[in-house]
């Protein structure tokens, strides 16, 4: 998502080339690729598939959405085992139109992950609960902390369900630490994504993550908290930003990795 500009042969191609040995991919362009085409892509680029995002959106009250919403994770589930990714990431929902009842719907993401998590685990897939800012919750996703979001995933089995740190999400909640030491207790982590957090926030809010180093995060702590953890999986940079996307996608490639190797590495 960092540099959605480039089309899939592009972004493969430009990953070897700065020696990215993974990329997380989004279903979008992957379905408009063809995934088995994708697949064959990325292989043949010598590149893994780190995560593919998204599925979730469980939240809903009608019948037939809720039927909808599981029939599109249990193909999202699908299109990971067909990447080769063992990470589908989750982003659980909003409230449903007219609705102010945060338990509730976060009880119907419960029921929705007692249907999905035990398919993925007969495709080696984990479903990873990732925790978006509360200033999300009323639209995008009810679960704005990582102690909801094991809260969730804790009813199932570590290989099926875990969580997403993510730094843009969780980097101003004082109580995330221990939800990280919490979550590698019981190997929960299954993805951490960088991103930094700048102000003033820009007017589509959701498209204004920073550039790494450009905001107040703590992005190397935040790499030895995880690995303290007992993380040692991938580390993905997601940059929802408009200004990168008009970019050169290359040229952000390429910056995006000075940067990290400078603040997080």
């Amino acid at each position: 998502m960092t540099v959605k500009q480039l089309p899939l042969p592009e972004l493969t191609k430009a990953c070897g080339a700065l020696g990215i040995g993974g990329v997380g991919l989004w279903r979008e362009p992957v379905q408009a690729y063809g995934v088995d085409a994708a697949a064959q892509l990325v292989r043949d680029a010598g590149l893994t598939v780190t995560s593919l995002c998204r599925g979730g959106f469980l939240t809903a009250t009608d019948p037939a959405e809720r039927a909808r919403a599981l029939a599109d994770n249990h193909t999202a589930i699908d299109e990971a085992a067909a990447l080769g990714t063992d990470t589908l990431i989750l982003v659980s929902g909003g409230l449903p139109p007219g609705s102010r009842d945060l338990p509730a719907a976060r009880s119907r993401i419960a029921d929705a992950l007692s249907v999905l998590a035990p398919y993925a685990g007969e495709r080696g897939v984990r479903l990873a609960i990732e925790p978006l800012h509360p200033m999300f919750a009323s639209d995008r996703c009810v679960v704005s902390t990582l102690t909801q979001a094991l809260d969730l995933a804790e009813h199932f089995p570590s290989d099926q369900v875990g969580v997403v740190v993510d730094t843009y999400h969780t980097w101003w909640d004082d109580t995330a630490p221990l939800a990280v030491a919490r979550a590698g207790t019981s190997g929960r982590i299954h993805g951490f994504q960088l991103a930094d957090w700048v102000t003033p926030l820009p007017a589509g809010v959701l498209n204004g993550r920073g550039r790494l180093g450009d905001g107040v995060v703590d992005l190397r702590a935040w790499r030895e908290r995880v690995e303290a953890a007992g993380y040692g999986g991938p580390i993905e940079v997601e940059l929802f930003n408009e200004g990168l996307w008009a970019r050169d996608g290359v040229e952000v490639l390429r910056e995006t990795v000075a940067r990290y190797v400078e603040y997080v590495a």
